[in-house]
């Protein structure tokens, strides 16, 4: 090269692409067909690595906040008893005796209503005691089994609870269905109650559906089994308690509020079941020490 010359001047401008125009100055690369479809394959995977986890934490949370109702449910009923002479809350008025020739029938969670009239929850037995009402969402209903996803029992057809009460233990005589057999027993006090850390109070709920039929809700906390005579009892087909919480790699689990007031989750063992496909069945095989913790004394 000759020392003298001057130097080639560098090309300015973008660059041509062979054989065709230059491209505009700022111009931005397009993506490749292929590249997109790289791109939603990898978040497609990501969606699915991450989908357990979100529906596991979902679980979780509808968990932690049925125990908190539980428990609250579960102060409720110590004041109340506290206001009456230490005696258990009934589940159930129904009887002209207590209610008037007809009269409305009032459960714990309120009145019963009819296909006219709403259910007041004001007349319930824990309403002075709770600042929550009948609603979706209140503390009445657990997370997991949310309106729309039972049948509603009672003429009014709307949301009351699906948290079930233990009266068949607690105030025998003042249970529906069961007070004419069991109507003997003593109405229970709370000092009464010899293992109160391990009576179930309230729990997760539910009467098992017809075959490819909803459940429904229901105001009773059932036993696996039914007093028939004295020293005599017959299995229960149909326990009320709801293993609603868990699932898929876990095992299914029910929330329940015991008599000392606190609320913990039972993770379902073999043969709870009674209902399997709706998760409907009782916690262990035997009245004690969770449902009718004297059972053979009866």
């Amino acid at each position: 090269m000759n020392p003298g010359a001057a130097c080639p001047r560098l090309p300015t401008g973008a660059p041509r692409r062979p054989g065709g125009p230059a491209a505009p100055l700022g111009a931005a690369r397009a993506f490749s067909l292929v590249e997109l479809l790289v791109v939603l394959a990898s978040i497609g995977v990501l969606v699915s690595l991450l989908a357990p986890s979100l529906a596991g934490a979902r679980r979780g949370a509808h968990a932690a906040v049925c125990l908190s109702n539980l428990r609250q449910l579960a102060l409720g009923w110590t004041l109340y008893a506290a206001d009456h002479a230490d005696r258990a809350m009934p589940l159930a008025y129904w009887s002209a005796e207590d209610v008037g020739p007809g009269g409305e029938q009032l459960f714990w969670w309120g009145s019963h209503g009819s296909s006219v009239r709403p259910v007041d929850h004001a007349r319930g037995f824990l309403s002075p005691y709770l600042a929550a009402g009948l609603h979706e969402r209140s503390v009445y209903e657990c997370p997991a089994q949310p309106w729309g996803t039972y049948r509603p029992q009672g003429p009014s057809k709307q949301i009351t609870s699906t948290y079930g009460y233990n009266g068949y233990y607690l105030s025998p005589a003042r249970t529906p269905g069961w007070g004419a057999a069991i109507g003997h027993r003593p109405w229970r006090r709370l000092h009464e109650i010899a293992r109160p850390v391990e009576l179930a109070v309230f729990a997760d709920a539910l009467l098992p559906g017809g075959r490819g039929a909803l459940p429904s809700n229901t105001a009773l906390l059932d036993p696996p089994m039914l007093f028939e005579a004295p020293g005599r009892w017959r299995e229960n087909p149909s326990p009320t308690s709801a293993f609603r919480h868990g699932g898929g790699a876990r095992r299914r689990a029910c929330a329940v509020a015991a008599a000392d007031a606190h609320a913990a989750a039972h993770p379902a063992e073999p043969g709870w079941l009674t209902h399997p496909e709706q998760g409907i069945g009782s916690i262990g095989g035997r009245n004690d020490p969770t449902y009718v913790p004297d059972w053979e004394d009866w």
